[in-house]
């Protein structure tokens, strides 16, 4: 009797989980916000259709982001990750947006801030993770840390202030000499927007039409800097002059979606490069070595969390149309944090590589030439 209880009670809370599922509203239309425009004659619409599975999947990946980041900043301070940190929580619709608005077959190339573009071209949090604690599973096999991570079609993170925009532009170059009808978008921040490689960059990708989204994540200070402070012209999206641009809202990932798919359309139509701003903010200072309350106050920080989150955005939306319940979002939550903690144990167990290793992969076959400390029978010593 007990067992036929026990099986009556399953098969009833499956029915009711699986009538409660069909409940919910398969998509929804939003509303979102409008973006200023140089050159162009029409800018994404001003209506963004959201799919249930499209909302779960970019609310799964951002919450993933958001929950890394706050790992690594603990690891940090526990001096487990060491050298240059630069996290990307309060950025995640700008990734998750511009992923949603390409194909995993197109390129992307960015800065520093590096770990949100890793995990959604593909890597791992277990990859990530331990690469930033410099081990042997990492996803640069622990010899690339925080900034110079790689997966396909992904060319880093790279650790010089806006040089890689016009290796982005070669990528953009490759693209179009291939045939392939893909695309690179080349992700650089507001500091960077001031190099003078940067025009260089924009004036040979206008000259040869090439297919380049460059794109500005301007999250309003370079360093310790105000953006007024450091640039006479904060208009970013005009900065291409006779590259067309957008300013985007990149706290609403369904906004940089739109735009993203718009500035794609632009680049496979092949009228050349286009420029997207997208306006969004970092949580954390420049990097782990600045505590980021010096320049700004502890309140700014705080009404940008509580006015524009793009995680807490995306879940108010999905919760006040019923694509979601509570405590469907929650499970998702654990399921996260669950992935983040089995990383972060992975990262601190996981051996260092050898030193042996030290040499190897320096050059893709035999080295052209006797480089001292190259060589891949170098014997090392630890002397620490």
């Amino acid at each position: 009797l007990l067992l036929l209880l026990l099986l009556k009670s399953n098969i009833s809370s499956v029915v009711v989980s699986a009538r409660t599922y069909a409940d919910f509203t398969p998509q929804a239309t939003f509303d979102i916000k409008k973006c200023d425009l140089h050159k162009l004659e029409e800018g994404p619409p001003l209506q963004a259709v959201l799919s249930r599975e499209e909302g779960l999947q970019y609310y799964r990946t951002m919450q993933t982001m958001r929950r890394m980041e706050l790992k690594a900043d603990q690891l940090y301070k526990q001096k487990i990750i060491r050298g240059f940190c630069h996290l990307y929580d309060g950025q995640e619709a700008c990734a998750v947006g511009i992923e949603a608005g390409i194909n995993l077959s197109d390129h992307l190339i960015t800065a520093y801030r590096a770990h949100g573009y890793t995990l959604t071209r593909g890597g791992t949090v277990r990859e990530i993770m331990a690469e930033l604690t410099g081990r042997r599973g990492g996803i640069a096999k622990g010899k690339g840390g925080s900034m110079h991570m790689y997966t396909k079609h992904f060319y880093g993170g790279n650790g010089i202030v806006g040089a890689q925009v016009p290796l982005g532009a070669g990528v953009a170059l490759a693209c179009k000499y291939l045939g392939k009808n893909e695309l690179c978008v080349c992700l650089y921040g507001d500091g960077a927007a001031n190099q003078g490689q940067i025009f260089e960059t924009y004036n040979m990708a206008s000259l040869w039409k090439l297919p380049c989204i460059f794109i500005c994540e301007n999250n309003k200070y370079g360093m310790g800097t105000s953006v007024e402070r450091a640039a006479a012209s904060t208009d970013y999206y005009k900065r291409g002059d006779f590259i067309p641009g957008l300013r985007v809202d990149g706290m609403d990932v369904l906004c940089v979606r739109e735009a993203t798919k718009l500035a794609a359309e632009h680049c496979r139509s092949g009228k050349g490069p286009i420029l997207m701003e997208l306006q969004t903010y970092r949580y954390h200072g420049h990097s782990m070595s600045d505590p980021g309350v010096s320049y700004r106050t502890r309140d700014e920080i705080q009404e940008v969390r509580s006015k524009s989150d793009p995680i807490s955005m995306l879940k108010d939306r999905m919760l006040s149309n019923n694509m979601a319940s509570v405590e469907e979002l929650k499970e998702i939550d654990v399921e996260v944090r669950k992935e983040i903690e089995d990383a972060a144990q992975f990262a601190t167990t996981d051996p260092e590589p050898p030193l042996d290793d030290l040499c190897n992969h320096i050059f893709y076959n035999d080295p052209p030439m006797e480089v001292r400390g190259t060589n891949p029978w170098t014997k090392l010593k630890s002397v620490s």
